[in-house]
Formats: structure tokens, C-alpha cells, sequence
């Protein structure tokens, strides 16, 4: 049998006698529902005017059923600007990264959304909720980080997912931009995979720095 997370018994609405089989009926592709989780970064930004994720590189995540507490895939690396090839007549949207869960015919995916997806995926779940925001400030359209925001979660990408779970995130050393209160631009390099990266403006004579990097992962 497969264990299950509460949440997938809520789902149902009653546990049966037999909970075991019934579970793992119930995690086949009837249940594979869809989900808004949203990436949310904190720093402390010393001479940054903003920081932001690049959306055209390799972004690495880990990922679990989340109907199963054993089932994961660990460092998944994708690329928000590359969707994966489709057969002809397959009925799923393009997405960045799917993965076929035991005892599951179908495959579950992960869909990293564009500024205009995102807007559109939020104002549908607004509608839903009433227009109340679940948790925190931290959970809106992602966006840049900015010097007014350092040290505080903000969001920086979204992601639509289909029967995926992603828990962790990790920088992989070319996935994010800094611009310095002076103007320059690094792009290159911007390696925050120990929490801490430095530079200098040469234009404008003054240390740069992103330190003390934090990740979260929100279900909206």
C-alpha cells in the first residue's frame, strides 16, 4: 500500500474500513488536480537594486507525490524557457517536466508560467477565494526582488502543477541577475548556492552583495 498525506483522505471526503486499498485506488488519475505553487526568495541586498530569477536557464528543484510521503525525485533540473517533446494528439498543455508516479497511467506535470499565465492563474484563484490572499503577503505575481524588499520573502516564479509536489529548491550558481544601485548589470556568475554571493562596480566604486539567500516554496 501506498501511505498517504491527510490531505488526500480530506480529498475524499471519508475513511472506509479497509483505508489501504482504498487509498491506493484513489491515487490514480482521478485525483490529479491541479495546483499553484509559487517560489519565493529572501536575501539581505547590500548595494542591489534588484535581483531576479532568469527565466532562460536551468532552474533545479526537488519534487514528491503528494499523495505518498516515499515517492520523490531529487534535483530535477528543467528549463522555464524549453517545454518537453509531446507526442501527436497528446491531450496535456506543453510543460516543462512530467513524471509517471506508481500505479498512475498517466503522467504528472509541471508547468512553469509566464508573467501573463501567472496574472491569469492568480486572478482565478482570487475569484475562487473570495479575493483573499492564503498565508502571507509573500504569496502574489512573482516579480523582481528590490532594495526595499531585502530581507523579506518575495515571490519569483509560479508554477502549475498537475499531481507534483515541488518542496525544495536549489541555486545552481547562473540563475539569477543582479542590477547595483549604480546600474550595473551581472548575469553571469551570480552563484547563491552557499547563501551569499559579492561583486564590485567598478563604474560606480561599490561593493555588491546578495547574502544570507533563502528559499521557500508556497502552495497558493
Amino acid at each position: 500500500s501506498i501511505p498517504l498525506r491527510p490531505c488526500c483522505l480530506l480529498a475524499v471526503g471519508y475513511i472506509p474500513n479497509n483505508t489501504s486499498s482504498f487509498c491506493h485506488r484513489v491515487t490514480t488519475d482521478n485525483l490529479i488536480t491541479m495546483v499553484l505553487f509559487v517560489l519565493c526568495i529572501k536575501a539581505e541586498l547590500d548595494g542591489v537594486e534588484s535581483l531576479s530569477l532568469l527565466k532562460n536557464t536551468n532552474l533545479c528543484f526537488s519534487v514528491r507525490n503528494p499523495l505518498s510521503d516515499y515517492e520523490t525525485r531529487e534535483k530535477i533540473v528543467f528549463n522555464p524557457s524549453e517545454t518537453l517533446e509531446q507526442d501527436e494528439g497528446d491531450r496535456e498543455p506543453p510543460h516543462h517536466f512530467a513524471v509517471r508516479w506508481e500505479g498512475q497511467k498517466k503522467f504528472s506535470t509541471l508547468i512553469v508560467l509566464d508573467e501573463d499565465g501567472a496574472k491569469s492563474a492568480f486572478k482565478k484563484k482570487m475569484k475562487k477565494k473570495g479575493g483573499k490572499k492564503k498565508g502571507g503577503g509573500e504569496v502574489d505575481v512573482p516579480r523582481d526582488m528590490t532594495e526595499d524588499e531585502s530581507g523579506e520573502y518575495v515571490p519569483v516564479l509560479a508554477m502549475e502543477c498537475r499531481g507534483i509536489e515541488p518542496y525544495e529548491f536549489y541555486p545552481l550558481g547562473n540563475d539569477f541577475k543582479v542590477v547595483s544601485s549604480g546600474g550595473a548589470v551581472f548575469e553571469e556568475d551570480v552563484d547563491l548556492s552557499e547563501g551569499d554571493w559579492g561583486d564590485y562596480d567598478e563604474e560606480n566604486d561599490e561593493a555588491v552583495g546578495v547574502n544570507e539567500f533563502e528559499s521557500k516554496i508556497v502552495a497558493v
